[in-house]
């Protein structure tokens, strides 16, 4: 009798570790792909804006004839965001969008002086678009990273720690942007 109810004891305790097993596995699944589609949102947004670049720098460079530093400047962050992008270097990334808001915000301010290109449909159209969807990167920014923090949360903390190691999840990096995309642009100094 006793090795029965031991026998009983030792299945029930099994099957019990068991669905707990299964479900922090299935917990540590639903938050990575959350980490996943969070930045698929941040890519299709990136692509997006990537697309509406040379539309802007080109309608520039017909009023602006004397600013190609400016044009160039937002064309290198471009490639630089592409390339991270391609290469899934959050770090760079956020280095590089940096770098493209600061060329944006130099670029907009250095349209003041153009008049007749501040008047341009075509131009008042894609900096509504590229700003709109600069606002929807950074709402977009704010949820992956939130994602990523759940995510890191569960890959650490106990029981899921175990089950992590042992099917290979692992932390994901946030979406950090640069001290440049942090601060506010001085205009004294982009006039000066």
């Amino acid at each position: 009798m006793d090795m029965e109810l031991f026998l009983y004891i030792f299945i029930a305790a099994f099957i019990s570790l068991s669905a707990i097993g299964i479900m922090l596995y299935n917990s540590l699944v639903d938050v990575k792909h959350t980490v996943s589609q969070a930045w698929s949102n941040i890519d299709v947004l990136l692509k997006q804006r990537h697309d509406e670049l040379p539309k802007l720098v080109e309608t520039c460079k017909h009023y602006m004839r004397f600013e190609h530093e400016t044009l160039k400047h937002v064309m290198e962050a471009r490639a630089q965001i592409s390339n991270a992008r391609d290469n899934g270097n959050l770090s760079a990334l956020g280095a590089a969008e940096g770098m493209l808001r600061m060329g944006l915000g130099n670029l907009y301010a250095v349209a003041e002086a153009y008049p007749e290109l501040k008047a341009s449909e075509k131009f008042r159209y894609l900096q509504m678009r590229i700003t709109n969807l600069e606002n929807s990167i950074a709402d977009r920014r704010e949820y992956y990273n939130e994602a990523v923090k759940n995510n890191n949360v569960c890959v650490e903390q106990f029981p899921e720690v175990i089950i992590a190691r042992w099917f290979g999840f692992r932390r994901r990096p946030l979406l950090e942007f640069s001290e440049a995309e942090i601060r506010d642009h001085n205009l004294n100094q982009l006039f000066g």
